[in-house]
């Protein structure tokens, strides 16, 4: 979490890529949440993946997925 806040993307989803558990949804859409913050579209496809690949039934993954095409400007894929 406090590596996606401060815009460390990619070293968050290093950490997440090297701890010793299997990293569950919650923990790839805490990095979701941040690649909303930081408006990081590509990162954002890639981390979504992940949250619904283990919870398609994740809801608050497609608004944040939704959020971050609409920051872009791609309004086609948000909806």
């Amino acid at each position: 979490d406090l590596l996606g806040r401060a815009g460390q993307l990619v070293n968050a989803e290093n950490f997440i890529n090297r701890i010793p558990v299997e990293p569950d949804a919650v923990v790839w859409m805490t990095l979701l949440g941040a690649c909303g913050i930081h408006s990081n579209l590509q990162q954002g496809e890639h981390v979504a993946e992940h949250v619904l690949e283990l919870d398609p039934q994740n809801a608050a993954a497609y608004v944040v997925l939704s959020n971050i095409y609409t920051a872009a400007g791609r309004w086609d894929d948000a909806a």
